[in-house]
């Protein structure tokens, strides 16, 4: 599959995922009235185990060890998690940036490295084996 085309696919599943993960944030943000940045901890797990299941079937369509590559998965996120959670804090809690647009930020900044991520390292020549 041409790159663009796979990287155009993954973007369009992703945003499942993103609106999964804006539609957890808002319900417990606004409706548990959680702190935000609780809120946005739970929304981003939740949206993980979505996009990793969804884009390993459709996308890279790899029949990989699945175990490792959620071990993959989950070593990426030990990197962007602490990272997102401090951004999340710096700007709507610190500087008092809207919450919503905070994490808007960070579904991009998750959506560009982390397709580059499970494409070169996760999934890498196990692509389109199914």
């Amino acid at each position: 599959m041409n790159e663009y085309l796979r990287f155009f696919k993954y973007t369009l599943l992703s945003a499942s995922a993103g609106l999964l993960e804006m539609g957890a944030f808002a319900l417990f943000n606004e409706l548990f009235h959680w702190h935000y940045w609780v809120s946005y901890f739970i929304a981003l797990v939740l949206s993980v185990i979505w996009n990793f299941t969804i884009n390993r079937k459709f996308t890279f369509k790899s029949t990989n060890n699945v175990p490792v590559a959620m071990l993959k998965v989950f070593g990426y996120y030990c990197v962007f998690t602490p990272v997102s959670l401090w951004l999340e804090n710096e700007l709507a809690g610190v500087l008092w940036w809207n919450e919503y647009l905070v994490t808007f930020i960070n579904l991009f900044f998750n959506l560009a490295t982390e397709y580059t991520f499970q494409r070169l390292v996760v999934y890498g020549k196990n692509v389109d084996q199914k």
